[in-house]
């Protein structure tokens, strides 16, 4: 019991670690939690899949993955475009007038498009596989017998994770209640995602 507990906490130090550092995934939540936009599928979306990566590095996918190092730099070059496109979108709204901004606002995000743009920052970020497949699943063979309790420790900090960030985001709508606050949080959304995704394709 005691090795059961200790590699638990010991997941759920490590994934907080590696889940909470900044990345598209973590802005969009973020960016989508603050509008309350489909904040729930949204979270859910980011939890299973990576509770679903977690698992698959813990099987023993993370060793597939280092032999094909074709797929992470795919992954690199779609996702970083991917990622800039966002940015980009994110400095045209921050540049557009208030009147602009309203009329986008009328027009929510659809749940489909919300849950698909949450699949492509996870599954395209070459990220998750280095950190969550490979690293986790190298960290978590070291406990032996106990390694999946070291997933589940890793996919409870995933969770709470994203339902804190989700969820707690909403709590700052109040503030994003003027124009002007909206186009200051798409200027920096523009900055990080564009960042991210130059940092993702210079690295290939």
């Amino acid at each position: 019991m005691t090795t059961f507990l200790g590699a638990a906490a010991a997941g759920l130090g490590t994934g907080a670690g590696l889940i909470v550092a900044i990345g598209p995934q973590n802005v969009y939540v973020l960016q989508q939690g603050v509008r309350r936009t489909h904040t729930a599928a949204i979270v859910a979306v980011c939890a299973i899949s990576d509770l679903a990566l977690i698992i698959a590095g813990v099987a023993g996918l993370g060793a597939l993955v280092a032999a094909h190092p074709d797929l992470v730099t795919a992954a690199k070059l779609l996702g970083g475009a991917y990622v800039i496109v966002l940015g980009v979108l994110a400095a045209r709204r921050s540049s557009r007038g208030a009147a602009a901004i309203e009329a986008a606002a009328a027009q929510p995000m659809s749940r489909w498009t919300a849950i698909g743009t949450a699949l492509v920052l996870t599954w395209l970020n070459p990220h998750v596989y280095l950190d969550t497949v490979l690293t986790l699943g190298a960290i978590a063979s070291g406990h032996g017998d106990g390694r999946w309790a070291f997933a589940a420790g890793a996919g409870l900090a995933s969770v709470l994770w994203f339902a804190a960030l989700g969820h707690g985001a909403g709590r700052l709508s109040g503030f994003f209640s003027s124009p002007r606050a909206w186009r200051a949080l798409d200027a920096v959304v523009a900055v990080i995602m564009i960042a991210l995704g130059a940092a993702l394709i210079l690295s290939i």
